[in-house]
């Protein structure tokens, strides 16, 4: 099924949600006004069911196929909130709201998943039950974890679910997906180094966090390349170092913070224990006190591997086998699309969007020309998973 001729007359119609959305993003659980952009038009279209509300924010809708309610019932999600970024595109729809921006996307998931909405309302063409998941607080909420402990999967007790990203870099009109981890686990970690300050003429009267910080900057490194099998994938990177407030003043007090990516749960936990023992160690060669806050954020996201072949095979009835790469690389960002797989079997899929500037960037648009293979890709694949007799 290549892109029909009902989804490219809707395109004109996905696009201008699309832009609605990108022009008034939110950031977070306070995603109110596009939650209700998302349920009025869900509505609209003549979904079954529409619930908000749901971890907060979070919109769920019902299709029921031709034969009506009851049968197997898959989920398909797309985030909606955007980033505190301020945005730099000078597009007539650029953001109206200051320090906000659609600058990862969630604009055009929303606007893929509402087109295959409308179509999947109007046709009914499969059996059993499709529930649409509009997710808050991708972008560091854990919006997918609140939606599953607000009862997600007990209200919509969906056997499978399916996730799409734009992905800057690949051509529109290509799909990637792997099998296991496709996209990385996401911690963050604050050292705090505590010493003795002293004028820095009298370095010789201080314990120095500032010397110790340098040294434990240098340290982390030897994780991945000295700690970590090297086919493994690690990334542990220090992004700030805080202390000091004088020329002449050697300070009490230093703060090192950064995050540590993995594709595995053993890789994970070698990092957290590695930042553990070498500040500590550090700390006390330097006479000094270390205090690790460690905050475990998103796990990996892991496609399950006979439904990564399965989108796969969507994927490549909509553009060509020639445009669908199955064993695509994994990325070393996160996403909380992970803990909907960690409960259920699942796959997570990119969508290309061309030669864009890159995610989280303020120069960032996603790609309309896009839409009509997004929409076309949530179609087929409720067809084929969920197909009529």
């Amino acid at each position: 099924m290549p892109v029909t001729n009902r989804i490219a007359a809707l395109r004109p119609e996905i696009e201008a949600w699309r832009r609605a959305l990108h022009a008034e993003p939110e950031l977070l659980y306070e995603v109110n006004d596009t939650a209700s952009f998302v349920a009025a038009r869900l509505e609209e279209f003549g979904c079954d069911e529409v619930v908000t509300g749901i971890g907060r924010t979070g919109v769920v809708a019902l299709v029921h196929g031709g034969g009506g309610p009851g049968g197997r019932m898959i989920g398909l999600r797309a985030d909606m909130d955007a980033l505190p970024i301020v945005e730099e595109t000078g597009l007539p729809h650029a953001s109206k709201r200051p320090g906000m921006m659609h600058a990862c996307g969630h604009d055009g998931h929303m606007a893929m998943l509402l087109g295959a909405a409308r179509i999947l309302s109007e046709t009914r063409g499969f059996s059993g039950t499709v529930a649409l998941i509009f997710q808050p607080a991708e972008e560091g909420g854990a919006g997918g974890k609140a939606m599953i402990e607000d009862g997600l999967f007990d209200r919509f007790p969906v056997e499978k679910v399916y996730g799409m990203h734009n992905l800057p870099g690949l051509p529109v009109g290509r799909f990637g997906m792997r099998h296991g981890a496709i996209m990385a686990s996401t911690d963050e970690f604050a050292i705090t180094l505590k010493g003795r300050g002293s004028h820095a003429a009298m370095p010789h009267r201080a314990a120095d966090p500032i010397l110790a910080g340098a040294v434990l900057v240098q340290a982390l490194q030897a994780i991945v390349s000295r700690n970590t099998d090297p086919l493994k994938s690690l990334v542990v990177s220090v992004t700030q170092f805080h202390g000091g407030y004088a020329h002449n003043v050697i300070p009490d007090i230093a703060e090192v913070s950064g995050t540590v990516r993995a594709l595995g749960t053993d890789t994970r936990d070698l990092a957290e224990r590695r930042i553990r023992e070498i500040a500590a160690g550090i700390a006390v060669a330097h006479d000094l006190e270390a205090r690790i806050d460690w905050d475990r954020n998103y796990p990996v996201t892991v496609n399950d591997a006979a439904e990564s072949d399965f989108c796969a095979e969507v994927a490549m009835e909509i553009v060509g086998s020639a445009n669908v790469d199955p064993a695509a690389p994994p990325l070393l960002a996160g996403e909380d699309f992970s803990y909907m797989l960690e409960e259920k079997p699942g796959a997570y899929v990119f969508i290309g969007n061309g030669d864009s500037s890159g995610l989280h960037t303020a120069t960032y648009d996603f790609a309309d020309d896009a839409l009509a293979f997004g929409t076309s890709y949530w179609v087929r694949l409720v067809e084929r998973a969920l197909p009529v007799g």
